[in-house]
């Protein structure tokens, strides 16, 4: 419990160290998404023409959770390392690090996604029951994106060219996730590999929500849960593994 409570102070510290930083505080994490969406927006929604006139709240309702999603797996991949001088004064157990960059990036998304949901409103999307699916879809990828970042955080101190994979490697999935495109209008040969992906997954399904005002597709989300419930006890033993000997690495 002592260190649950110390994730959550070193969380809320580096907030508000983040806002003070910044000339116009707290209101950047919702510029950035806006600034992402209207840069692809002009790509692929004027400059190719795809996705017909629903394709802004396509493309948002797709890089808002990806935002959650990349920007943690960077930051939190990087957290032990960038944490040396801290390891090398004091013991705490290292998964503490790549939680705080998760409570930190979901504090975040908590204020973002709600705007989104009221975009959407105002712009004639029917608030429908199957909004309420949007809460399992969320926990869901909250236990992905802790899963992953702590998992990549207790390898990169042993494969630092992991940390320039990882940079180019979100870029590549960010286009193999249908961020910019329905998965559903692939090929049934490229759509039943792309869909192996469970990032993609989730942006299917809260798409299927938001969009569409329909239950999203639960054997999608088992198969994330599956995914991320391994990867979350490869990196538990990783880390516990790694606890007392990473020092050496940094």
């Amino acid at each position: 419990m002592h260190h649950i409570e110390l994730i959550f102070v070193k969380a809320w510290a580096e907030i508000r160290s983040e806002v003070s930083r910044a000339y116009i505080g707290f209101i950047w994490w919702f510029l950035e998404p806006l600034l992402y969406m209207g840069a692809f927006y002009v790509l692929f929604g004027i400059g190719l023409r795809q996705g017909g006139d629903d394709f802004l709240f396509f493309l948002l309702c797709g890089l808002v959770p990806w935002k959650w999603f990349s920007s943690t797996l960077n930051s939190g991949s990087r957290s032990i390392v960038a944490n040396a001088g801290l390891i090398n004064q004091v013991y705490l157990p290292k998964y503490v690090f790549p939680l705080i960059v998760v409570v930190i990036n979901t504090f975040k998304f908590t204020l973002v996604f709600p705007v989104l949901l009221i975009i959407l409103v105002m712009s004639g999307f029917e608030l429908s029951h199957s909004w309420w699916s949007l809460l399992p879809v969320l926990v869901i990828q909250l236990l992905m994106v802790a899963s992953c970042t702590c998992l990549l955080s207790c390898l990169v101190p042993y494969v630092p060219d992991l940390r320039y994979v990882i940079d180019n490697g979100m870029l590549l999935l960010m286009f193999l996730s249908g961020v910019f495109f329905s998965i559903n209008e692939m090929a049934q040969e490229v759509r039943n590999i792309l869909l192996f992906n469970p990032i993609a997954l989730l942006l299917k399904c809260y798409r299927e929500i938001l969009l569409n005002g329909s239950m999203p597709n639960f054997n999608d989300l088992a198969y994330v849960i599956f995914i991320s419930f391994l990867t979350g006890l490869s990196a538990f033993f990783l880390l516990k593994r790694i606890d007392r000997k990473v020092i050496k690495e940094l």
